[in-house]
């Protein structure tokens, strides 16, 4: 049985936002009279490429972990991921002062084996496993936070 979604309140963002504060970016929506032309309406795009590590994952990943009570931070954090959630979370986990160890598949592309190392403040692993339960276990062993946003 799937477990009941539980969609934020108001109250959640505001909090969201209150945390994010002066740490993320405010990236511009921008629009484009040739993407308008095509369209025949109006569009907008936000560009999230100008936040830091260049995604809008950096968001999620900063706000799950501020919003981690002391002793949890304090245990550091695991993410599975080798796109910009592993980027966000390494970032965020720097900024906070937390151990954090990015784990990702051994057939991850080279340039993000490159681009992440210098944004973690611990280490980097690479797993051939196929679930993140069977990779998560020593880590969560370690008392490492699994981070699932």
């Amino acid at each position: 049985m799937d477990a009941p979604v539980i969609l934020p309140t108001v109250a959640d963002v505001d909090e969201a936002a209150r945390r994010l504060a002066g740490v993320a970016l405010h990236t511009p929506l921008l629009s484009s009279a040739a993407l308008d032309d095509m369209t025949g309406g109006r569009v907008f795009l936000k560009a999230e490429t100008l936040q830091r590590t260049g995604s809008f994952k950096f968001r999620g990943a900063y706000n799950k972990l501020a919003a981690l009570p002391p002793e949890q931070r304090a245990g550091g954090v695991v993410a599975f991921s080798s796109g910009n959630h592993a980027q966000g979370v390494a970032a965020a986990a720097r900024m906070l002062g937390m151990r954090c160890v990015i784990v990702m598949p051994s057939t991850s592309i080279g340039q993000m084996k490159a681009v992440i190392p210098p944004l973690l403040p611990s280490r980097l692993g690479t797993t051939a496993m196929t679930t993140t339960t069977s990779a998560m276990t020593p880590l969560v062993a370690h008392n490492l936070v699994p981070l699932i946003t």
